[in-house]
């Protein structure tokens, strides 16, 4: 799938050194920005990385004004999980968290979507949009029919995010067949706030971009969040069902990077 353009190439990671390049860039997303941490974060060398990274293909938007050899070539990345490559026995990351089995049950073509992250200086251009094109290129080539993920809230109070959780449950909850559900202790409730004490400017401008696109593509959320305390953040589960997509969000989707 690559594409190219001026500054940017758009591939799947091919070598070490591509995979080191997104690694080096989480580290500077979740650990430097956000304070993640996890027992497999190298802080010598800057990279986050974690025991799935082997199984997941890597989307990465290369900067080519930057030498690979130095391990600071990438400018954005995607993880992407097609249910075809766990096995019968494979999980994906985000059971760790949620409930996936009402996803499973529908026996459709799933993808799991995860350490989504641009580097700070390329925000606010076209690389998220870049990214974008890609993984929807990913997504034809390979029939998905179902996307799911975790995105994340700074922080791990979930009074603090009150307005933008209940915002969520209360607009943009999942339909009940594929409606995952948070687990375990972390677990936060998310209906905090009855729906006729918020206000929508106010709620969508406490979501971060990336929650606010998928909605605007007509993602769904899960029923209750997670609370990552080594990431520092607080997860929903987003949800995109391709085949519930609008004329108006698909034909956004779908588009290629030359029409844009």
């Amino acid at each position: 799938m690559p594409a190219e353009d001026t500054i940017y190439s758009l591939r799947l990671a091919t070598d070490p050194q591509d995979l080191l390049g997104a690694q080096r860039l989480r580290y500077l997303v979740f650990v430097e920005e956000l304070g993640a941490s996890g027992p497999m974060v190298d802080h010598s060398r800057r990279l986050e990385r974690d025991a799935f990274d082997p199984l997941f293909d890597h989307l990465i938007l290369v900067d080519n004004r930057i030498d690979p050899a130095s391990g600071d070539h990438v400018a954005g990345a995607y993880r992407l999980l097609p249910c075809d490559r766990l096995g019968p026995e494979g999980r994906f990351y985000s059971e760790a968290e949620f409930d996936l089995a009402p996803l499973r049950a529908t026996g459709r073509k799933l993808l799991e979507l995860g350490r989504t992250c641009v580097h700070p200086e390329h925000r606010g251009g076209p690389a998220m949009l870049l990214l974008w094109n890609g993984l929807a290129d990913y997504v034809l080539e390979r029939g998905i029919e179902i996307m799911f993920g975790p995105a994340s809230f700074h922080g791990t109070d979930p009074a603090a995010l009150a307005l933008p959780l209940s915002w969520l449950w209360h607009h943009h909850l999942a339909p009940s067949e594929i409606r995952v559900r948070a687990l375990g202790a972390p677990r936060a409730e998310m209906d905090l706030i009855p729906p006729g004490q918020m206000a929508r400017a106010e709620a969508m401008a406490a979501m971060p971009a990336l929650i606010k696109a998928y909605l605007r593509l007509g993602g769904f959320v899960g029923d209750g969040a997670w609370i990552d305390r080594a990431f520092n953040t607080t997860d929903v589960c987003l949800v995109m069902d391709t085949g519930r997509m609008s004329a108006r969000h698909r034909n956004f989707y779908t588009r290629k990077q030359g029409q844009s």
